[in-house]
C-alpha cells in the first residue's frame, strides 16, 4: 500500500510539473506577441492566426497523443512532445518575420498536444475512486502555476528591457532538460510504460470504441467546453491589447496576463471545491456568468479600475476547468481514459484555433472592445447547455477505476 501510494504521488507531482512547464510556455504567448507584434509591425489578424497556429498544433495531436499511449505508453510520449516544444521555443528565439513565429509555435504547439491527454490519464490510473478528482484537481491547478511564474517572469523581464528572444530562447533549453527529467523519473516508478494486451490481462474484457458510455453527456460536456475554451483564448490574447487602448503603460498591460492567471490559479482551487459542494453544473452557472459580467464591466470601466478587476475575472475564466475535467471520468470506460481525455482535449482545444483568428479580424473591423463584448455575449447564449448537462448527468453511471 505505501509503495502504491508512493507512486501515485510521484506520478502526481511529476505530471503536475509538466503541467507547470507545457501550460508556461502556452500562455506566455499572451505576453510576448504584444512585444512581438511592435517588433515586426503585425497587425491584429496576424498575431491571432500566430496564435490559431499554435493552438491548431496543440487541438490537431492530442487525440493520436491518446491512441499512441495505447500501444507504447505515455512516458515516452510525454517526453518526446516535451522535448518538442522546446525545439519550437528554441526556434522562435532566433525568428526573424512572421512566417518564422508561425512555423516555430506551430512546432511548439505539436509538442505542447502531448501533455494534457497523457498527464490526465496517467493521474486517473495512478488515483482510482475518489481520489481523482482531487488529484486531477491539483494537476488542475500546478497548470496555474506555470501560467503565473512564466507570464509574471517574462513581463518582468521584458519590462526590465530584455529583448523577448533572450527568454524565449532559455524556454526552450528548460524544456528540453524537464523531458529528460520526466523519461527518467516516470520510469522509477514504472508509470506510463507500454501497456500490455488487452488479453493478456486479467480480468473483464477490454472496453471497445472510444469508451464513452454516456454519449449524450460526453457530447454536452465538451461543448460546454469549447464555449469556455473560447472565452479563455479571446479574452487572454486581447486583454494586453485592451489595456494599452486604456492607456495603461506596456509593462502595466503586459502584466494583465499574469493578474487573471493569479486570479485563475485560486479559481481552480475554490471551483473544485464548489463542485465538490454543490456540483458541477451549478459551479459552471456561477463561473461563466460571472466572467461574462466581469468583461463587460472591464470594458466601460476606466484603466486603473479595470485593472483591478482583472484577478476577479481570473477566477471565473480558469475556475470552469475544475469542473469539466473532473467530470470526464464520470463518462467513460477506465480502459479507454487516454482516448477519451484525447478526444475532449482536441474537440475542446478546437475552439482556440478559431477564436483567436475570429476575434482578431472582428477587432480589426471594429476595435478591441467589441470584440470583448461579443465574447461576453456568447458566453451569456450557451448558458442553458448546462442545464442539459444535469440530466445527462442524472442519469450516467460512474465507472470503477483500478
Amino acid at each position: 500500500m505505501a509503495r502504491s501510494t508512493a507512486k501515485a504521488r510521484t506520478t502526481l507531482a511529476t505530471c503536475s510539473s509538466a503541467h507547470v512547464l507545457h501550460d508556461g510556455l502556452t500562455d506566455v504567448l499572451y505576453v510576448l506577441l504584444p512585444v512581438i507584434a511592435q517588433t515586426f509591425g503585425l497587425n491584429y489578424a496576424q498575431i491571432g492566426l500566430i496564435r490559431s497556429a499554435n493552438k491548431a498544433a496543440l487541438a490537431v495531436f492530442q487525440l493520436p497523443a491518446g491512441l499512441l499511449a495505447e500501444r507504447h505508453g505515455e512516458r515516452m510520449l510525454l517526453a518526446l512532445g516535451t522535448a518538442c516544444a522546446g525545439l519550437g521555443f528554441l526556434a522562435l528565439g532566433v525568428a526573424s518575420g512572421f512566417w518564422a513565429i508561425l512555423i516555430a509555435l506551430f512546432v511548439a504547439g505539436v509538442g505542447g498536444a502531448f501533455q494534457h491527454p497523457l498527464c490526465s490519464s496517467m493521474i486517473s490510473k495512478a488515483y482510482p475512486g475518489d481520489g481523482r478528482r482531487m488529484a486531477l484537481g491539483t494537476y488542475n491547478f500546478a497548470g496555474d502555476v506555470g501560467k503565473v511564474g512564466f507570464a509574471g517572469l517574462f513581463s518582468i523581464v521584458i519590462a526590465a528591457g530584455a529583448g523577448w528572444q533572450l527568454p524565449a530562447t532559455a524556454a526552450g533549453v528548460l524544456a528540453l532538460a524537464c523531458a529528460f527529467a520526466l523519461f527518467v523519473v516516470l520510469g522509477t516508478v514504472g508509470m506510463g510504460k507500454r501497456p500490455a494486451r488487452a488479453s493478456a490481462r486479467a480480468g473483464a474484457p477490454a472496453a471497445s470504441g472510444w469508451g464513452v458510455h454516456n454519449r449524450a453527456g460526453f457530447v454536452i460536456l465538451t461543448l460546454i467546453e469549447v464555449v469556455d475554451a473560447s472565452m479563455r483564448n479571446g479574452f487572454l490574447t486581447f486583454v494586453a491589447f485592451l489595456m494599452l487602448a486604456k492607456g495603461l503603460p506596456e509593462g502595466w498591460a503586459l502584466l494583465s496576463v499574469p493578474l487573471v492567471a493569479g486570479g485563475g490559479m485560486a479559481g481552480k482551487l475554490a471551483c473544485g471545491y464548489l463542485a465538490e459542494r454543490i456540483g458541477p453544473v451549478r459551479t459552471i452557472l456561477i463561473t461563466q456568468s460571472t466572467c461574462a459580467a466581469g468583461i463587460v464591466a472591464l470594458v466601460y470601466l476606466p484603466g486603473l479600475s479595470a485593472y483591478v478587476l482583472l484577478p476577479l475575472i481570473g477566477v471565473a475564466l480558469n475556475g470552469t476547468s475544475s469542473a469539466l475535467y473532473g467530470t470526464v471520468g464520470d463518462l467513460v470506460e477506465p480502459e479507454r481514459i487516454s482516448r477519451a481525455f484525447g478526444l475532449f482535449y482536441t474537440v475542446g482545444s478546437s475552439c482556440g484555433v478559431v477564436a483567436p483568428l475570429a476575434y482578431g479580424l472582428l477587432a480589426d473591423s471594429l476595435d478591441v472592445a467589441a470584440t470583448m463584448l461579443t465574447i461576453a455575449a456568447i458566453t451569456f447564449a450557451f448558458l442553458p447547455a448546462t442545464l442539459w448537462l444535469k440530466r445527462s448527468l442524472a442519469r450516467a453511471p460512474r465507472p470503477a477505476f483500478g
